[in-house]
């Protein structure tokens, strides 16, 4: 293949039908997004690009609604969905499409699953399977300016048409690794986690510095975060563009009972007190108002000698694991995923390790288990 592949413009229903059944009859199809966000809390969908080394459709959804023919062609029933990196990506579906692409395989997942670097971008996964550098300018583009320049659609372009080819290679060598399962049913996993709705009393976790603060101070932690959560979907704004994690851990530090402590706080705005002060301190003081038994636990000292030793005691046990599989550890375990189960250890929760049947599970869970309960064996001792 060249890098010349040929390509077509969709901005008409009938365009679009047509493409439709021209990708219907492919096995495997790649597939990618470019949009907008950085003043918007949801993705703006500017382009879907659809396609293989033979054709490419760049689908403009500034002006097209999701046909029959594509929702069809993108789902359970039409050909396998390659994607890189695709989160994002999943992002925009749910927005534009109302549903997902599936089946779907991630090529960056693919690559770090037969032993390669977990975050490898797609220029460089391309140089890697097929000795190809494609160009990089247009990462930054305007992709909501029409008309499109040429440079634009062709890097656009190259985003799909090299995806079949590098994952005819990594289908095969993960294949004689046997992990080809794995694979798949990381993908489903992805899908599911994408269209799973996230609880917004659970995001006051993610505050790297939320272990600091008592229960009560905990409880306000929980509901401006939640707050923050709503708020941003409803005005369509990013978060920290709305409140920062910074700003909303002083707050709750702070546990302000009027407009006046709550000006006290550094970095709050007047403009914020304007038209946020209310809601801020109504989250403070429905904290105030909880009854101890409905208080959030305490968290756990990540600087504690009881903390360090049981992630030590994790890290080691998929440390060992990732050597043996040539795989990066993070791959098998990420941090937060680590830190969730001291935490459950430290509170003395019964499971305290991952209780999941899929095969990460059963390489590390009676390993992760039998680590933290010689920790507990040893403190009782």
């Amino acid at each position: 293949m060249t890098s010349s592949v040929p390509w077509h413009f969709i901005n008409t229903p009938e365009q679009l039908d047509e493409a439709c059944k021209v990708l219907a009859r492919r096995s495997v199809l790649g597939v990618d997004t470019e949009f907008m966000r950085e003043t918007t809390f949801y993705p703006i969908p500017a382009l879907i690009q659809l396609g293989d080394e033979e054709i490419v459709y760049l689908i403009d959804p500034t002006v097209l609604s999701p046909s029959e023919a594509l929702r069809s062609l993108l789902g359970p029933k039409g050909p396998l969905k390659l994607l890189h990196a695709c989160s994002e990506d999943l992002e925009v579906f749910i927005r534009w499409l109302g549903a997902l692409p599936q089946p779907l395989v991630d090529t960056q997942l693919a690559h770090a699953l037969q032993g390669g670097e977990p975050t490898l971008g797609y220029q460089r996964l391309v140089a890697h399977w097929c000795e190809v550098e494609l160009p990089k300018g247009e990462t930054r583009s305007d992709w909501l300016a029409r008309p499109l320049n040429e440079r634009q659609c062709h890097y656009a372009v190259q985003d799909v048409a090299w995806l079949p080819r590098v994952w005819s290679q990594l289908k095969s060598v993960l294949a004689r690794q046997g992990r080809l399962e794995w694979l798949y049913a990381d993908c489903a996993r992805l899908v599911e986690a994408a269209n799973t709705v996230r609880d917004d009393m659970q995001f006051y976790l993610r505050n790297r510095n939320a272990w600091r603060l008592g229960q009560r101070q905990l409880a306000a932690l929980q509901r401006l975060c939640a707050w923050r959560e709503v708020t941003a979907r409803e005005r369509n704004q990013p978060r920290n563009r709305l409140c920062s994690d910074a700003l909303l851990f002083m707050v709750a530090e702070a546990m302000p009972r009027n407009r006046h402590e709550l000006s006290l706080i550094e970095g709050i705005r007047p403009t914020m007190i304007k038209r946020d002060g209310d809601a801020l301190l109504a989250a403070v003081r429905q904290a105030r108002e909880l009854e101890e038994p409905s208080l959030p636990e305490p968290l756990p000292s990540p600087i504690s000698s009881d903390w360090k030793k049981r992630m030590k005691a994790l890290k080691r046990v998929v440390q060992a694991h990732a050597e043996q599989l040539s795989l990066a550890p993070e791959l098998l375990a990420r941090r937060r995923e680590l830190e969730s189960w001291v935490m459950a250890d430290m509170a003395g929760h019964a499971v305290a390790a991952p209780e999941s049947d899929d095969w990460r599970g059963h390489l590390l869970n009676e390993e992760l288990r039998a680590a933290l309960a010689q920790l507990r064996e040893g403190d009782r001792q």
